[in-house]
């Protein structure tokens, strides 16, 4: 396990049209890296696999929290106190995964991120699991995207 800090930021700003259309019930919270890991990995997919993959919009980042809050007064705490805080966050290079969406991603785990996500009241343990992006495949790219994804289970790769 490879081990990095960033910085907590609560209320990010919204770049895509799904975050703008959700923005009045969902609130959001990423730890930034000042770092091109995502491009680091994302280079390694494509020389190893011929596959180029697009940037996360938001660089490389760790969700924490992406969910509806039952109080905004308990949301607005949780902010006072978390924002700005550095964050501890490891992940395992070797365990680079991806979906039949396109989607590309490293897993990684924050004692940090779930001990904040159980403080505001919130399963420690979000929906999708803690990650970090590497990249899309576009729809120029998704077939090939699948392919690469099946012979990677297939031979246990």
């Amino acid at each position: 396990m490879l081990e990095m800090k960033g910085i907590l930021e609560f209320d990010p700003v919204n770049v895509t049209k799904k975050h703008l259309s959700q923005s009045s019930w969902k609130r959001t919270a990423m730890v930034r890296f000042n770092c091109d890991l995502w491009e680091y990995y994302a280079w390694f997919i494509e020389k190893r696999f011929n596959l180029k993959l697009n940037k996360p919009l938001r660089g490389t980042h760790l969700t924490i929290i992406n969910d509806r809050f039952e109080s905004d007064e308990l949301y607005a705490q949780a902010r006072q106190l978390f924002h700005s805080k550095e964050i501890t966050v490891k992940y395992d290079p070797s365990l680079i995964r991806a979906n039949h969406k396109g989607h590309w991603w490293i897993n990684a785990d924050s004692d940090d991120a779930r001990n904040i996500r159980s403080a505001i009241g919130l399963d420690p343990n979000p929906y999708f699991g803690f990650h970090i992006t590497v990249g899309l495949a576009t729809h120029l790219q998704l077939e090939h995207s699948k392919y690469i994804l099946d012979q990677c289970i297939r031979f246990n790769f």
